[in-house]
């Protein structure tokens, strides 16, 4: 069976992303070897926390991942989503990964909405051929909690999503994926999103 490597950096909600990886059906591991990640059939970069703490603390890491999505389906999620892009200006402008064209940016201020965007909202498809949304209804929701958001094309623009500001709420390039949101947290819709992703590796 296909094995699907989660990217242990200090840094990640590792439990509930496996038990999420798992229900949807994936053979899942928790690792911080360069050589478990660079010959896993997939990967999962998971996150929670500030951009630049995420790229120091992948540190050794950041090569084998960026080689090993070349060949294998990588998907990141909340902050990992954030550390597939170029640079991020949390905290002064940081190298992300480069693996998605675009830059993290945070919500604007004076909208009289709070930051962090935190709650379920919302999902608009841009890309309704896209494999990772195999099954999805127009206006899925999924539970999000991120101050900051890719700011991207929309050729590598898989959802959108509105808050403050219409925002790309997942986003694709190839075989790396990224997701704003937290699809294990996510319900039913969350857990298609995980097995589409699982249907890849």
């Amino acid at each position: 069976m296909k094995k699907t490597a989660i990217i242990d950096y200090g840094l990640g909600n590792l439990r509930s992303v496996i038990r999420g990886l798992e229900k949807a059906g994936a053979n899942a591991f928790i690792t911080n070897d360069l050589k478990e990640i660079a010959s896993a059939d997939g990967l999962v970069l998971p996150g929670v926390g500030a951009f630049h703490e995420g790229m120091d603390q992948l540190g050794p890491l950041q090569s084998t991942v960026v080689e090993a999505a070349r060949d294998v389906p990588l998907l990141g999620i909340c902050l990992g989503m954030q550390m597939l892009m170029e640079t991020s200006e949390e905290h002064g402008i940081h190298q992300g990964l480069g693996l998605i064209p675009g830059r993290v940016k945070r919500f604007p201020k004076g909208s009289g909405q709070k930051v962090p965007h935190m709650g379920w909202n919302s999902l608009r498809i841009e890309q309704a051929d896209n494999p990772l949304f195999t099954g999805f209804k127009p206006d899925e929701y999924m539970y999000f909690v991120h101050s900051y958001y890719a700011d991207t094309l929309p050729e590598y623009t898989l959802t959108t999503t509105q808050y403050i500001c219409p925002f790309a709420s997942s986003v694709g390039n190839r075989n790396v994926f990224g997701v704003q949101f937290h699809p294990e947290k996510s319900g039913a819709a969350g857990l298609r999103l995980l097995a589409n992703f699982i249907g890849m590796v």
